[in-house]
């Protein structure tokens, strides 16, 4: 998209926004080594220099980039009154919902290139989204535990890799209709059958295939 003749008339809360809806998509579909000043003034019709009226810098952009990050991660956490298994299920659907409409944030969160481009405080801030994201499943998965709902032969915290594994699979199912409700059920319940005590396994797996 080239430079918009008339200049820059958008509001600059709207223009930040679309320029960090266009970093994220610029790393969702080519890369970190593709979020140039040029690439993201070429994806909203601004000039190179018409960026940094909006962003004093390309760290503030990449700053404000993580702050989105943060924004829709935290949404995707169910209220903690829940129960364990409820709780876990609806993070394990909101997070993949999420993840999977700007998949931008899951290759920032997978990739130490971006870290390592950070600005400090953006690296610490989008480590401890990783942080808490894990402490979230190895709570629920401990609480699921006390209340023999998952299994206790293993450790909460060898099995919440596994949850976030199937977080980060189902984000990345294709977009094909009823075929991906499918294939992003399919998966959840076998995460499912796989954290369940080894005597329940039997039934829910009958369950899940009515």
């Amino acid at each position: 998209m080239s430079a918009n003749p008339l200049g820059d008339r958008r509001p600059s809360e709207l223009r930040q926004r679309e320029l960090v809806d266009a970093a994220l998509h610029l790393i969702a579909t080519e890369g970190i080594t593709a979020l140039t000043t040029r690439r993201l003034a070429d994806a909203v019709g601004l000039s190179s220099g018409a960026i940094f009226r909006h962003f004093p810098t390309l760290d503030d952009l990449l700053g404000a980039v993580v702050a989105q990050v943060e924004v829709v991660l935290d949404a995707t956490y169910p209220p903690a009154a829940l129960p364990p298994m409820t709780r876990l299920e609806r993070f394990i659907a909101a997070r993949a919902h999420a993840v999977g409409a700007q998949l931008g944030i899951l290759r920032l969160v997978l990739s130490e290139q971006f870290l390592l481009s950070l600005p400090a405080d953006g690296a610490a801030r989008l480590t401890a989204c990783v942080v808490r994201t894990r402490r979230f499943i190895e709570q629920c998965l401990r609480d699921g535990q006390a209340a023999g709902e998952v299994r206790a032969d293993l450790a909460p915290e060898a099995l919440a890799p596994i949850v976030m594994g199937t977080v980060s699979a189902l984000a990345l199912v294709p977009d094909r209709g009823r075929r991906r409700e499918a294939d992003a059920r399919a998966t959840k319940d076998a995460l499912l059958l796989l954290l369940s005590p080894p005597a329940a396994a039997p039934a829910l797996r009958r369950t899940r295939t009515r």
